[in-house]
Parts: structure tokens; C-alpha cells; sequence
């Protein structure tokens, strides 16, 4: 168990309707670092994230985030406490420049200065500022995305699949900046390149199923036997 986690899932249940996904998963994330969450595609681990995030309702089971229950808050109140979620699809305005984007990020936190902070983080997007979101390259969505999140003053950052569609050289800039961003502010990565996922979390939970079937140190898990077993195709 971790000392006084930022946030705790004790025995979650959720889905999508009828068709439940998530059975009785648990998890905890530091206050400060990074988490990654692994697993075959269709695991439930996007459905993990909206659960917490309050895109689904859980079914059962509990939600505390920094010293509250969330578990039925509104997906807004949520966001408002702290909890930032980029999602799979960007979740970007592809009809307003980068510039407006970010604005809007800011405008939620009043951190209209953040902006400095984010062009320093993704320095590409500094040329992009007046550019539509939509004709941006996947890494520079991606970074948009972020940089929005984070211009939220998020306890938390949950990320899925950050790299998804990005270019190779983007996935490591991108890689470091959440190693970066790590050490200031608790992240839960979710993705699909297992050696980035490790190189940036200290934690490891693998998922099979809707449940959690490894969890520990990535080193530990790592070089568990069983780790291939669950996410080989």
C-alpha cells in the first residue's frame, strides 16, 4: 500500500450500460509521479480512466481523490478539484488556432501565465499559436491536448494513450516532458508502447478483463514471467 495516496479506486465496477467492464478494480497513485496502466486492447483500461474521470458511473465501489469521494461527483466537479483527463481522441477544438485552445485551458484556472509554462514544456507549438488545431501533425494535437490539461492546474493528470498515431521522434520529446511533468504532479499514463509506459511510471498495474491482474514497482514488473502472458496480442 502507498502512504496517503492522491487517489484511491477500491474495488470499482463500471461499463457502459448494461455491459459491464471494470470488476472490482483497485489501484492507488502518489501524491507526486507516475503511473502506468497496461493491458491488451479491450482490457477496460479507457474505461478506467472515464470512470474516474466521471465520463461512466460506477456501478460499485469507491473513488477517493485527494481526501474525497468522487465517485459521484459530476465529471466537471471533478475536473474542477483538480482531476485533468486527456483522452484517446484528443479532445481538442480543431476550428480554433492552438492560441485559442490553450486560452481556453487557462480561462478554467484563471492560469492565463501557465501559457509561458506550456510553450516551454512543447516549444513546437510556440510557431503553431496561430495555426488551426485540425491542420496540426498527431504530436502536436497530442501536445495541445496536454498543454491544455495541464493549464487546468490538475493534481492528477491522466493520460490515454498519449502517442497514439505520433511520430517516433515526437513520442520521445513527448516522453520526457511527462517525466518532467511527473515531478511535480501525479500522472497515469495509459499506452500502448510498454517500454515508454515504463520509462516514465514507477508503478505498474496491468489489466486482463476488467481486472487487475499484476501491479508493482515496473521494475518488479518488468521482469515478472507473466507480464508477456497478458499483453502479447
Amino acid at each position: 500500500m502507498l502512504d496517503s495516496p492522491l487517489l484511491s479506486v477500491d474495488q470499482l465496477c463500471s461499463g457502459y450500460g448494461r455491459s459491464q467492464v471494470l470488476f472490482g478494480l483497485s489501484l492507488e497513485v502518489p501524491v507526486k509521479g507516475a503511473v502506468c496502466v497496461l493491458g491488451r486492447n479491450g482490457a477496460g483500461k479507457t474505461t478506467l480512466l472515464k470512470a474516474i474521470a466521471g465520463d461512466l458511473p460506477a456501478i460499485s465501489g469507491a473513488i477517493q481523490f485527494n481526501g474525497k469521494r468522487i465517485d459521484r461527483f459530476s465529471m466537471e466537479k471533478r475536473a474542477r478539484d483538480g482531476l485533468g483527463y486527456v483522452p484517446q481522441d484528443d479532445a481538442i477544438f480543431s476550428g480554433l488556432t492552438v492560441s485559442e485552445n490553450l486560452r481556453l485551458g487557462a480561462s478554467f484556472s484563471k492560469n492565463d501565465a501557465g501559457i509561458e509554462e506550456v510553450l516551454s514544456i512543447f516549444p513546437k507549438l510556440g510557431k503553431r499559436l496561430g495555426q488551426a488545431a485540425g491542420t496540426l501533425s498527431g504530436g502536436e494535437r497530442k501536445m495541445v491536448a496536454i498543454g491544455r490539461a495541464i493549464l487546468g492546474r490538475p493534481k492528477l493528470l491522466m493520460l490515454d494513450e498519449p502517442t497514439e498515431g505520433v511520430w517516433i521522434g515526437v513520442i520521445e520529446e513527448i516522453a520526457e516532458q511527462l517525466i518532467r511533468l511527473s515531478t511535480s504532479m501525479s500522472v497515469v499514463l495509459v499506452e500502448q508502447h510498454i517500454e515508454l509506459a515504463m520509462k516514465v511510471a514507477q508503478t505498474a498495474y496491468v489489466m486482463e478483463r476488467g481486472r487487475v491482474v499484476l501491479s508493482g514497482p515496473v521494475a518488479d514488473v518488468k521482469e515478472d514471467p507473466a507480464l508477456l502472458r497478458f499483453l502479447a496480442p
